[in-house]
């Protein structure tokens, strides 16, 4: 059977096609499930092996990105959360879902209920939305197997995603291998603090990260907008080469098959 992926959305969220698209193109058999559907119990995070959260606007950020859906899932789903972890699993936040993971305290150090990590407003004041050139790191990422070293492109879209934290945590991630993607500069290939190549002002030049199992993923940049080449403004310069979203979801996937 193809692993079985869960498309958590809630009011506000609008990229969930986006990801369901990817996922399955990946081999995955997804289904959208309402935030509502896993407090009612008629959904369980038990039934998947996957669990993607996606880009948006939560509940309008109203009160701050991502809040109201992470006090939602460490309250009503702390359990299911922590099972899912605990048996294996694989959990992705894109965008408005690495928000969440970040304030649920799922990331980076898999503590729920703990935040000690923010995604703050970017340095710019401003939402970004354009492509980025992002390093992926050498760490233990069960999603960026295959990838470690390369150079990737995706697109940003968001105003709050400047990576912060005290410098005991910064150091902390770092010390564990943590860091897996960073925005970078597109002639050095290497990490940079310098605006527009970083969208947002992150310390580090962090663009994600994961927990230390490496089964937790969360990211600003959007990789589920890179699935097919004419995705990319200049596809055409890409002469066939594989779009560099599919990976990522195809790792993932193929995981699944072989793990869980």
């Amino acid at each position: 059977m193809k692993p079985q992926v869960c498309i958590l959305r809630t009011d506000g969220t609008n990229c969930d096609q986006e990801t369901f698209y990817a996922f399955a193109k990946a081999g995955g058999s997804c289904r959208l499930v309402h935030i509502n559907q896993l407090r009612s119990g008629a959904e369980n995070l038990a039934h998947y092996q996957i669990l993607a959260i996606p880009g948006g606007f939560s509940y309008g950020d109203d009160i701050h990105s991502g809040k109201v859906l992470s006090v939602e899932l460490a309250a009503f789903l702390k359990e299911q959360l922590l099972d899912f972890v605990e048996s294996g699993k694989l959990i992705i936040g894109i965008c408005n879902g690495f928000q969440v993971l970040v304030r649920t305290g799922l990331l980076p150090r898999g503590e729920v209920g703990k935040i000690s990590v923010t995604l703050m407003q970017n340095d710019s004041g401003h939402f970004e939305c354009r492509w980025v050139n992002l390093l992926v790191e050498d760490t233990n990422c069960v999603f960026t197997r295959g990838m470690q070293g390369s150079m990737v492109q995706y697109q940003v879209a968001h105003g709050e995603g400047k990576f912060y934290t005290a410098e005991s945590v910064l150091q902390e991630i770092e010390n564990a291998g943590q860091v897996v993607f960073r925005y970078c500069d597109a002639a050095s290939n290497r990490p940079t603090l310098k605006y527009p190549a970083n969208p947002n002002g992150s310390l580090n030049a962090i663009a994600g990260i994961c927990d230390q199992t490496g089964r937790v993923l969360g990211l600003m940049p959007h990789p589920e907008r890179f699935v097919e080449s004419f995705h990319h403004p200049n596809w055409r310069r890409f002469n066939g080469a594989e779009p560099h979203g599919i990976p990522l979801f195809r790792n993932a996937v193929r995981y699944a098959e072989e793990n869980l």
